[in-house]
């Protein structure tokens, strides 16, 4: 594991899309796990001011989201179909057909993640994958508990994500109770991760992921056995570690 640390969250943000500018430009052809989130904005924000300088071409690049919840149509403001399109997508040149995200709309929803993972492996997997870390060690949806062997898989979100997330929705009534989610297998599959962390709320976690047991319990612990993960904080974040 290699970590970088930043004094800043916008720090912490460039030296991220450092990362990311750099693979794809040297591999203009590779294929992206994405996430979504405050920080992951940021990121994006970097990579697409690099995209207008001239410096990044997205024209090749295929993309494979996390997750998405059960239930909300593409066009809904609060789906991560919406939130891509806006923070990324159509802010650069990627084409449209290379732009994956499972759909929470779809009728059979184990026969939609079948086909998410199908999708991904024809792909040829992913290349590069974007985390973020829950204050309880969950990656993507995978929240405590999870098995490690887990592929994309509908998974009924606890109260605490619920809470957590309910605030971007005009009621919490409106927020979904399920999702769909890359499964923790899927996610180590990644041949290179890089896990973005900030704010002191995220120390105690990330000492516990990185440097405590390889447990379910804290699903991102599984990282300390993938052999290519770069851990990117600010100060507040890496207090512990």
């Amino acid at each position: 594991m290699k970590i970088i640390a930043a004094q800043t969250k916008a720090e912490m943000n460039g030296k991220a899309a450092d990362i990311f500018a750099k693979h794809i430009s040297a591999k203009p052809d590779s294929v992206l796990g994405l996430a979504t989130g405050e920080t992951p904005r940021e990121l994006y924000r970097s990579l697409i001011d690099r995209y207008e300088a001239g410096e990044l071409d997205f024209s090749r690049i295929t993309t494979f989201n996390l997750d998405e919840y059960v239930g909300l149509a593409p066009e809904h403001d609060q789906s991560y179909h919406y939130y891509m399109h806006d923070a990324l997508f159509d802010q650069v040149n990627l084409a449209p057909e290379r732009c994956h995200l499972p759909n929470g709309m779809a009728p059979d929803l184990d026969a939609e993640c079948r086909a998410y993972e199908e999708q991904i492996e024809a792909a040829g997997g992913i290349d590069l994958q974007l985390l973020g870390i829950g204050v309880n060690g969950h990656i993507a949806f995978n929240e405590p508990g999870t098995p490690f062997d887990s592929t994309t898989h509908q998974v009924q979100l606890t109260p605490s994500t619920i809470e957590v997330n309910s605030q971007y929705f005009a009621t919490p009534e409106e927020m979904p109770t399920t999702a769909l989610t890359m499964g923790m297998k899927t996610i180590f599959e990644a041949r290179r991760i890089v896990l973005v962390a900030s704010g002191a709320q995220k120390a105690d976690i990330l000492r516990a992921a990185f440097f405590g047991p390889v447990t379910p319990e804290v699903p991102a612990s599984i990282l300390q056995q993938h052999n290519d993960v770069t851990l990117v904080v600010d100060e507040a974040a890496g207090t512990y570690i």
